[in-house]
C-alpha cells in the first residue's frame, strides 16, 4: 500500500526489547475536506529511514497493514493493528524523476509522432 502526505510528527526510536526496536511518525493525509492523521511505525533497521526528513516534509510512504491477535492472562482476546512502513521517499524527488530535466525532450507521443509510412 502507498500513501502521500506531510510529516506532522516524528518520535524517537524506542528499544522495546533487547532484540526489537521501533520508531513512530504521524502523517497528515488529506484526500477529502478534512485531514486524517495516520500513525506509522518503522521497525528494526528501518528506524533510521526518518533521519533525512523533518516535520513538514511531503513524503510517500510504502507500508504493510499488520494485525495480530493476543489473549491476555484473563483469557480475553484482543486485536491490534499497525501500519508498518518499509520505504519512505520525498514527494519532490518522485515528481522530479517523472519530469524532463533541462535540455531533455519529453518522451514522444507515439500516437502522433509515429505516423510515417514504411514501404514493404
Amino acid at each position: 500500500m502507498q500513501i502521500n502526505g506531510k510529516i506532522l510528527e516524528i518520535f524517537d526510536t524506542v528499544q522495546v526489547s533487547e532484540s526489537f526496536r521501533k520508531r513512530e511518525f504521524v502523517l497528515e493525509y488529506q484526500e477529502n475536506q478534512y485531514p486524517e492523521f495516520i500513525k506509522f511505525e518503522l521497525i528494526q533497521d528501518k528506524c533510521n529511514f526518518l533521519d533525512q526528513y523533518a516535520v513538514g516534509n511531503e513524503i510517500t510512504v510504502d507500508f504493510n497493514l499488520k494485525g495480530r491477535k493476543w489473549t491476555n492472562p484473563q483469557g480475553e482476546v484482543k486485536y491490534f493493528n499497525s501500519l508498518q512502513a518499509w520505504r519512505i521517499t520525498a514527494v519532490q524527488a518522485e515528481e522530479q524523476a517523472q519530469m524532463p530535466q533541462a535540455g531533455e525532450m519529453p518522451p514522444p507521443d507515439f500516437d502522433t509522432d509515429l505516423q510515417e509510412e514504411v514501404p514493404f
